[in-house]
């Protein structure tokens, strides 16, 4: 079954006093593209949260964005006293002299250099990893889930409008018979009103050559017997279980080619027209399987 590469999930874990909250958003793309947003102090993980991501989801631009509150007292922010010194110091020379001048150390914790994250070892980044990988395990069930009705939809979509080529290139197998029987008649009868107007004999040999000549030169049968075998291909494709969206891809490639061929070889109204309602379904599949993984 077809999978959309549109999706999102979320999902939160708590361990050791930490929240772990976990959003994935995933649209469509060519090739697989994270973008990965974590806390500064958990920025190692980065390579760890994509290697999960890219066993998991095949197709698409996804973005992983984690949240983290820790309500332990070890999550304290450092202050580093040199510079909150010197930050002090050059303030001091600069107010020196100004009566109304305040200096605001709240403020002054926002300053570069200030705070400082605590530095997590490989063991806590280990264990933190634990966590996320749970969240993430949760978010990205989610992510599938909605990408499968997403899916699902696109199918139905696809499956009707592969129909309606079937139907069409049955029209215009049964219309191909009568264009060359019609192009007998128009030639006998050009043929007879040239003997009406002259003393020229007619040879039924070369009126039966040049129908045999039109005929092949209008046959769509190759054409349309190749435009269904893409069609069965493309749903026992879209049935599997196989990242589908690229062969899918270029299946509607394959087709609106051969259509274009049966379109070049009409030399009838309605069979161009079924060719025009045949290439319009197609660039609809096109369209939509831009959006499958």
């Amino acid at each position: 079954m077809i999978l959309s590469m549109t999706g999102f999930g979320e999902a939160e874990v708590q361990a050791d006093g930490v929240r772990y909250h976990v959003e994935i958003r995933s649209v469509n793309n060519r090739y697989f593209k994270s973008a990965i947003k974590l806390p500064e102090q958990l920025q190692p993980l980065e390579v760890d949260v994509d290697r999960l991501l890219r066993t998991k989801l095949g197709r698409g631009s996804v973005t992983f964005v984690l949240r983290v509150k820790d309500e332990n007292a070890t999550a304290a922010c450092e202050i580093n006293a040199a510079v909150l010194t010197r930050y002090l110091s050059r303030l001091e020379q600069v107010a020196e002299g100004r009566a109304a001048a305040r200096i605001d150390l709240a403020s002054l914790l926002d300053a570069p250099g200030v705070c400082e994250q605590p530095n997590a070892n490989r063991d806590l980044l280990a264990e933190q990893f634990k966590a996320i990988q749970q969240a993430a395990g949760v978010a990205i069930d989610k992510l599938v889930e909605m990408r499968r009705v997403e899916g699902e939809a696109l199918l139905r979509d696809i499956s009707s409008q592969c129909d309606l080529i079937r139907r069409r290139l049955d029209d215009i197998r049964r219309r191909s018979p009568a264009v060359v029987e019609d192009f007998r008649k128009r030639l006998h009868a050009r043929i007879q009103q040239m003997m009406a107007e002259s003393s020229v004999e007619l040879d039924h040999d070369a009126l039966v050559r040049e129908v045999a000549i039109f005929a092949e030169r209008c046959d769509v049968n190759e054409e349309a017997s190749r435009i269904c075998s893409h069609l069965d291909q493309f749903g026992e494709l879209c049935e599997g279980s196989e990242e589908a969206g690229r062969k899918l891809d270029f299946l509607a490639q394959e087709m609106l080619r051969e259509a274009n061929t049966i379109g070049s070889k009409a030399s009838d109204a309605e069979i161009t027209r079924h060719v025009v309602e045949i290439k319009a379904a197609i660039d609809r599949i096109k369209e939509q399987v831009q959006n499958v993984e």
